[in-house]
């Protein structure tokens, strides 16, 4: 009998495909993204995490592949924001001395590992999430991030474009470019009405990742390659 393959992203499908699977069989499926908490308003947030002025978020594995040394650089490369970074691993010990070397002592703030629901906290309180990965698949960082209202800055890696769409949701760079990033930062915050834009746009952008909404597609998928 036929096998139908759901790839999470269509960059995996496309990887997927270069193995010699036939496209017919193969078709995209997010991720979903579980249920949000409720949460406080966004100011009560920033005075709960002591958060002031302009103020950007990461939360993932502290790893090479994260790349998050580049995300540093471009901090440093834009005077007045700062970077709260939720999440450990086999390279924190080596950002926190980059952070010392750079004399960013006071613009970045590592929390260390943290629930889900603090991370969605740090997010809707931010202005804006930074992702400096090498690669990605689907980030469900990326997804939750938007779902509470917080735009992202991200290299147009993997699956990241799927998610991320310049100019309406967030903004996209190259990788592995720490000046483009901190353009891409400092265009962020130097334009009151994109920031507004961004943030307004961003729950929306997400809302097909339901539970609910891949459950069905799932249940359509099957009854497609079922013949039905």
């Amino acid at each position: 009998s036929a096998r139908h393959v759901l790839s999470p992203s269509a960059y995996l499908r496309a990887v997927a495909l270069g193995w010699g699977l036939d496209p017919t069989q193969v078709s995209v499926l997010p991720n979903p993204a579980p249920e949000l908490p409720a949460l406080p308003s966004r100011d009560e947030l920033r005075t709960e995490l002591q958060l002031d002025g302009q103020v950007l978020a990461f939360a993932g594995r502290l790893g090479p592949q994260k790349a998050l040394g580049i995300a540093l650089e471009a901090v440093a490369a834009v005077p007045g924001v700062t970077l709260v970074v939720a999440g450990d691993g086999p390279d924190r010990a080596a950002l926190e001395r980059q952070v010392r070397e750079r004399g960013l002592e006071t613009r970045v703030r590592f929390l260390g590992s943290v629930s889900r629901e603090q991370v969605l906290r740090l997010f809707r309180a931010a202005d804006a999430s930074v992702l400096s990965s090498a690669w990605e698949n689907f980030p469900h960082t990326v997804v939750e991030a938007l779902a509470v209202g917080c735009p992202v800055i991200a290299p147009a890696v993997g699956g990241v474009p799927e998610v991320i769409r310049e100019g309406e949701n967030g903004l996209l760079v190259p990788a592995n470019d720490v000046p483009a990033l901190a353009a891409a930062i400092r265009r962020f915050f130097d334009d009151e009405e994109l920031r507004q834009r961004l943030a307004a746009a961003a729950p929306e952008s997400v809302a097909g990742y339901t539970e609910e909404a891949m459950f069905t597609r799932i249940e359509d998928e099957l009854a497609r390659a079922a013949g039905r």
